[in-house]
């Protein structure tokens, strides 16, 4: 179970306000009960324990892996169907499709609604509309029921910002890598899982598989998600919408993250697209299934995150991103070295480049939901937009250059993106004030202990100073009743809220998610 967090005084974007209902529902759709344990009570928060981040991690692997099922399982597509290989090659666009528009369609709900409730409701329609993969005969039926999945299988994209809410800031990285692993491991598994299952058996019976253990999740997120109230219940749909759009352009922190996102993503899968050409090529001439069995190295990275996720916890993700991207560079470069004269170094480059892609995306994640406690499904539909285009980009770019140049230079573009990037990263230092494009302030601290002791200090110190002011203002308006004093400019009690003298300076979100003295944290 987990931790309702209470949205931070300086993490609302512009006019919108952080609202939360604290009147705890008793139902689920108005008819179906909420187990006593799960009611919001915010006088008795949840502990966000290991079972439910183990939880968002399972529902994150077994709904993603609607997207991949298929990929294995074409041929038997065109035989079943009748059709030939053009046609079947469809369904995986069309999966794609229909997930990015459920990104920016239904993703930002989580903004809107009580995310409980709109969990449950995309696991029992996803798993209802397998139903209709399993026994349909007609590839017109299943071309439409595969894009209609595609777009409620966005449970993961509501899981990722709910877990950033949910868990404590200390933990935060920590119980996002354990949702990230899930993401990646559901990619991996379902093409394993389905290969095996088909070869033996038929199909449909993978099919059946995805049924059976999404309304496993289903059920599993009925007994143990906590309720949570909406966190913008005066916004409507079209909204939370434009509010999306405007992030896009006005927020630093996320068209920076989007960037590095957009660029590394387009570097990963121009490796894996290249790296079928180079096995299947000389000098190593490897089977399909050797080659896709070089997939399964990816585990190693999976395995990692939970790790990556406690160290990126220790930093400020700011230099996380820094460390992730060099060394990205460096794995990058034994490929390009080495990567037609041995297949270890092949096998070295594909580990690290698993990990240190994780560990990038994690430390961006983390500083694009520090932006704003009231708007992390949507900075996430933005963020996760930037995925989808990197990997068109990565595959378009790597493909051409490929068959124009060969590998070689189709991996050492992806060493030019990683110099690239880190010209982004360098645009904005660790503790740039919010709403700071360029520059560097703030200093270069990179413990997240040292930068958190030193805020809250400051802030006693900015409390203490305001307790006097007000005590002395109270003194002199006691010892001047009655009398003129000359138009006395000592602050007065309340005069602070009432904005009769400056206020001290606002505590600001920098990349990275840490308060710090300064301006600019209203918009």
């Amino acid at each position: 179970m987990s931790t309702p967090r209470e949205p931070s005084a300086n993490s609302g974007v512009g006019h919108e306000k952080s609202t939360t209902h604290e009147k705890a529902m008793t139902h689920d759709f108005r008819f179906i009960p909420i187990p006593r344990r799960l009611r919001y009570d915010a006088e008795k928060p949840f502990h966000f324990g290991l079972l439910l981040n183990v939880l968002f991690g399972f529902a994150s692997t077994f709904i993603v892996a609607n997207l991949y099922y298929c990929q294995p399982l074409l041929i038997q597509f065109s035989e079943s169907f009748g059709v030939d290989y053009n046609r079947v090659a469809r369904i995986p666009t069309l999966l794609q499709a229909g997930y990015a528009t459920g990104i920016v369609l239904i993703s930002p709900l989580g903004d809107l609604v009580r995310r409980r409730q709109l969990i449950i409701l995309l696991a029992l329609i996803s798993a209802s509309l397998t139903i209709g993969l399993a026994i349909t005969p007609s590839l017109v039926v299943f071309e439409v029921l595969s894009f209609l999945i595609g777009v409620v299988s966005v449970t993961p994209q509501i899981l990722i910002p709910l877990a950033a809410d949910l868990a404590p800031p200390e933990r935060r990285a920590a119980a996002l890598s354990v949702v990230f692993s899930g993401l990646l491991f559901g990619i991996l598994v379902a093409r394993v899982i389905a290969g095996i299952i088909a070869q033996f058996t038929s199909w449909r019976v993978v099919y059946y598989f995805a049924i059976g253990v999404q309304y496993l999740v289903l059920v599993a997120s009925y007994f143990v998600i906590p309720d949570y109230p909406a966190k913008n219940t005066e916004m409507t749909y079209w909204g939370i919408l434009r509010t999306m759009a405007r992030f896009a352009y006005t927020e630093p922190i996320l068209i920076q993250a989007c960037l590095v996102n957009l660029a590394s993503c387009a570097c990963f899968t121009n490796f894996w697209v290249t790296l079928t050409f180079l096995l299947g090529g000389p000098p190593y001439f490897y089977s399909t299934l050797t080659i896709g069995l070089f997939g399964l190295i990816g585990i190693f990275g999976v395995a990692c995150g939970p790790l990556v996720g406690r160290a990126i916890d220790r930093l400020i993700p700011w230099y996380a991103s820094l460390a992730a991207v060099l060394l990205l560079l460096c794995f990058q470069a034994i490929q390009v070295a080495a990567g037609d004269t041995s297949v270890a170094a092949v096998v070295v480059a594909i580990m690290g480049l698993d990990v240190f892609r994780q560990m990038l995306q994690m430390s961006l994640a983390t500083s694009v939901f520090s932006i704003s406690s009231s708007a992390r499904a949507r900075l996430n539909a933005v963020f996760v937009l930037s995925l989808f285009i990197g990997q068109l980009m990565g595959t378009a770019a790597g493909t051409e250059v490929f068959t124009t140049y060969g590998w070689r230079p189709a991996a050492a573009l992806n060493m030019g993106l990683y110099v690239w990037i880190l010209g982004v990263i360098m645009l904005r230092g660790p503790h740039c004030a919010r709403f700071t494009w360029f520059g560097f302030e703030g200093g270069w601290e990179a413990r997240k202990s040292v930068v958190d002791a030193r805020n809250k200090a400051a802030e006693e110190e900015m409390a203490r100073e305001r307790e006097t002011s007000g005590e002395k203002g109270t003194c002199e308006e006691g010892g001047r009743e009655g009398v003129d004093t000359g138009g006395s400019t000592t602050p007065r009690v309340g005069d602070l809220e009432k904005g009769g003298v400056d206020r001290p300076p606002s505590a600001v979100l920098e990349m990275g998610g840490v308060p710090r003295r300064g301006s600019g944290d209203e918009k």
